[in-house]
């Protein structure tokens, strides 16, 4: 790959940025970080200027521009000498199967509960939040049951599905405690203690100062 530029907003704020930056961290590959800053005047023209989508994160690799979450971590899958995704087909196909789920779903809880890095406990009610509560909570429990002998993250390597729910591990933390199963418990933990996530939240917390 050249010379890789992720453009990436708050970090206190933006989920959709955790994403690929949380995956090139973890794979070690080099990219230069820059951040705009967002929901003020200046935003959407900074936004506009790189990012066709008028959205954050973006990717630029020389020419090429790569909006969209999950397409900059599918494009680094392909780039990258670490496998991002499960090599055994099945869990291949589970993993895609639950990061597209993130992806797509869960808008209560996106909508009630939008990510505050830095913050811890909260207590914002879970009315309306329980159903996508309970089925993320399947899915990490699932995942690490059925595919995660061979490490400690959801498959047990680590994958690009775990880098679609790193926010929600904030999110459960910031309005938690939430109680989880065992499995889905230990991997939130585990995710939580990154040093890839406590950098992310060193930046989110640098931000407010």
């Amino acid at each position: 790959m050249s010379s890789l530029v992720l453009h990436i907003g708050d970090k206190e704020l933006s989920s959709w940025s955790l994403r690929p930056w949380l995956v090139m961290k973890m794979a070690g590959i080099g990219f230069e970080e820059r951040i705009v800053r967002l929901d003020r005047p200046e935003t959407k023209a900074a936004i506009g200027a790189v990012s066709p989508s008028s959205k954050v994160p973006c990717l630029v690799d020389g020419d090429l521009v790569v909006w969209d979450s999950l397409a900059i971590c599918e494009y680094l899958a392909e780039q990258s000498d670490e496998p991002l995704w499960p090599e055994e087909r099945g869990a291949r196909a589970v993993a895609r199967a639950a990061a597209a789920e993130m992806h797509s779903g869960f808008q209560a809880l996106r909508t009630k509960w939008p990510m505050q890095f830095s913050k811890e406990s909260l207590r914002r009610s879970t009315e309306g939040v329980e159903g996508d509560i309970a089925r993320i909570a399947e899915i990490w429990e699932t995942c690490r049951r059925d595919f995660g002998d061979a490490g400690p993250f959801l498959f047990g390597r680590f994958s690009i599905a775990d880098a679609m729910y790193a926010p929600v591990v904030s999110r459960f933390v910031t309005y938690g405690p939430v109680d989880l199963p065992p499995l889905a418990a230990k991997w939130r933990d585990h995710m939580r203690a990154l040093p890839a996530m406590r950098e992310w939240g060193d930046g989110a917390r640098a931000e407010l100062g």
